[in-house]
């Protein structure tokens, strides 16, 4: 990936600070997207040639001056990982009205914003990249997680479609599924549960690989599908969950 240039959302922590690192290393010149710019600048420091941008997601005029910064001073835009905080927990009684219109800006519309300004210098690059980071629900709802199960599968839905419309132009679409990932959020999560151990250990006993996966993990297949040898990879979703998901497809 030498020579291209990346921006990365939801990239001060987790998986999506793990994503910026990685493809840094593989020779991209990442812009990092967060929304508190603290902790944005101290992630951005540790990797070489990223450059921090702070923004909400959910804000079109800040999509909007990512992709103008990074294609002004990149000189190209080849690769867009959306990624963004998932909608908050909750049953289909317990979730206010307007918690779905806020999960839709958050988990679908930002995507959908951010490839849109994105596109013109992805097709300018030849090689364009477009990669999703929602979650296992999109293929297994999980309980309590209303909003993420309702709303992430619309990402595949739009993704696998727009992976037929560009792929004339060589560019590719296509979406993690990330499973149970060891990241800032889900510790917090976990540990406001009345047993926070006793919790850990119904997870790992429901994942084949006995363990949490690693943010790097999820990067190395972001990794991947943003390579020249995934470039006849497109339209997938590829969950990283340690065989979690119980389906054949």
């Amino acid at each position: 990936m030498n020579g291209t240039a990346a921006i990365v959302g939801g990239a001060s922590s987790g998986m999506g600070l793990a994503i910026a690192r990685t493809l840094a290393a593989e020779g991209c010149l990442v812009t990092m997207m967060a929304r508190d710019p603290k902790r944005l600048e101290a992630a951005a420091s540790e990797i070489p040639g990223a450059m921090p941008v702070a923004g909400d997601v959910r804000d079109e005029e800040a999509l909007r001056e990512v992709v103008e910064r990074t294609a002004r001073e990149r000189g190209r835009l080849d690769i867009v990982v959306n990624n963004a905080g998932g909608p908050p927990p909750g049953t289909f009684e317990s979730t206010p009205a307007d918690a779905w219109a806020e999960a839709f800006e958050l988990s679908l519309h930002s995507a959908v914003r951010l490839t849109r300004l994105a596109l013109p210098h992805l097709r300018t690059s030849g090689r364009g990249r477009v990669v999703n980071i929602t979650s296992w629900s999109v293929r297994e709802p999980i309980p309590n997680l209303m909003l993420s199960n309702a709303i992430r599968p619309g990402v595949v839905g739009w993704a696998k479609t727009l992976s037929h419309e560009l792929g004339p132009d060589g560019i590719t679409v296509n979406t993690i599924a990330p499973g149970k990932i060891d990241t800032p959020r889900v510790r917090e999560v976990c540990a406001h549960l009345p047993d926070p151990e006793e919790a850990r250990r119904r997870d790992l006993a429901l994942i084949p690989a006995r363990r949490l996966g690693r943010p790097e993990e999820v990067a190395a297949a972001v990794a991947f599908l943003c390579s020249e040898p995934g470039g006849y990879v497109s339209g997938v979703v590829l969950p990283v969950d340690g065989g979690l998901l119980r389906g054949i497809w």
